[in-house]
């Protein structure tokens, strides 16, 4: 049996988004589309599709060395296919003497070979609480708990990640009872498991009675515990790989956004008195819908992209963004008076962040909708005012950058017809 240690990495607003809140959380859970890919299972299924993502990674990011480290990463777990023994984590608040070691190596000595990878104790401060990969990869992990129960101890355990196997090893040798520092853990952590909470009393002689269920699990599940936990790691990897991704289509997004959004406004510029509903429609048919479906590899025919940035316009307009950007626009910039060019520009600067709030929530229904082969319209129409209402919220919080780039837009304008007028 091998001992491994390893350190430790350590009101309401506007548009009246407390009451959908509780609805995002739902629409979040749920999926918008028909043909969702179920979750793989095997090993195989999650390494195919960590696989699948490198070709996009190639696609968006041009940092070969990023690019090498991923493809390094997923070899690395790949390459322990085929351990067949079992790796256990000792982690707690304290360090485990030598005597300690030495009777969990009996307590747990079984058929299959073992090694414990034991931490340093656990730091009390942390400005990540996060567990570093030769934990959060073990096939199971032991938390030597010490009471009474301190908030770091509390941190580290809601930082672990739920599918890892978790085992409390509770030595309460001093005051109170056994019982009331498990009912303790268990009603300040409902993570908590009583079932998988090791009482003992800090003899090294009781250790090996005291293990004796977690023994018996390992006995039990031993043989498919380390594919499962590569299936797991494969997993995560696949998670985070999802949320680089997502970061990178982000920023290329935000160009298509911007573009969009002041094509719209010199459009609205151009005839002040085209209707609101038409502005929709022509966000809708704008918002570089093509580019944005390439980004997300949706297979969505454009006719039903329209349709759902369309449903997204609507929701919208119902929801009052086209009147208080038009306030919020004449509060930042002072504008008085009713001559045409201040309600052209009034305007279109209303078209502009409108066509900005539905491409921010057609950019969340294509991520949430990633690998949805056909979309189910009514039930985008129905989730539109959700979809918007978090767009809506995250644009609005940006208000500045968007201030800062009307600014921009408008001295190009004011420019503009200054030449006009010179070569009139």
């Amino acid at each position: 049996m091998d001992v491994a240690v390893h350190g430790l990495h350590g009101g309401r607003s506007w548009l009246g988004l407390g009451a959908l809140a509780g609805g995002w959380l739902w629409l979040a859970k749920g999926q918008i589309g028909r043909s969702l890919p179920l979750s793989p299972k095997t090993v195989e299924s999650w390494s195919e599709r960590c696989q699948s993502l490198l070709p996009e990674f190639a696609q968006l990011d041009s940092n070969i060395e990023s690019q090498e480290s991923r493809k390094a990463a997923l070899q690395e777990l790949l390459s322990a296919s085929g351990r067949t023994g079992l790796r256990l984590a000792v982690v707690g608040s304290g360090r485990l003497p030598q005597d300690h070691l030495y009777g969990l190596q009996v307590g747990l000595r079984g058929a299959v070979p073992l090694q414990l990878v034991v931490s340093d104790p656990l730091p009390r401060k942390s400005s990540q609480w996060q567990w570093s990969h030769a934990f959060a990869s073990s096939d199971a992990l032991i938390f030597h708990l010490q009471p009474p129960l301190m908030a770091a101890d509390l941190r580290w355990l809601e930082a672990l990640p739920a599918d890892l196997p978790l085992w409390v090893l509770m030595e309460a040798n001093g005051s109170g009872s056994p019982e009331a520092w498990v009912a303790d853990l268990c009603s300040q952590w409902p993570g908590a498991k009583p079932e998988r909470i090791l009482l003992w009393d800090g003899n090294t002689e009781a250790l090996k009675a005291s293990l004796a269920p977690l023994s018996q699990w390992m006995a039990r599940e031993g043989k498919q515990l380390p594919r499962s936990t590569l299936c797991r790691c494969l997993e995560h990897l696949h998670g985070r790989w999802q949320a680089d991704l997502e970061r990178l289509r982000r920023v290329q997004w935000r160009q298509y956004q911007q573009r969009t959004q002041w094509l719209v406004a010199a459009g609205v510029l151009v005839s002040p008195a085209l209707s609101l509903d038409l502005v929709v429609l022509s966000a809708a048919n704008g918002l570089m819908l093509r580019e944005m479906a390439r980004l997300w590899n949706c297979p969505w025919t454009l006719e039903q992209l329209k349709t759902a940035a369309l449903h997204l316009g609507k929701a919208a307009l119902a929801m009052g963004v086209a009147e208080w950007s038009s306030q919020a626009v004449v509060s930042a910039f002072k504008l008085h008076g009713g001559t045409w060019l201040v309600g052209g520009t009034l305007q279109a600067l209303s078209a502009a962040y409108l066509t900005r709030v539905v491409g921010h929530a057609m950019a969340d229904l294509m991520a949430r909708s990633v690998g949805v082969s056909e979309p189910d319209l009514e039930a985008i129409k129905a989730e539109a005012p959700l979809l918007v209402a978090k767009a809506a919220e995250a644009e609005r919080l940006n208000w500045g950058a968007f201030l800062q780039e009307a600014r921009g837009w408008l001295t190009q304008q004011d420019q503009i017809q200054k030449l006009q007028n010179e070569g009139a």
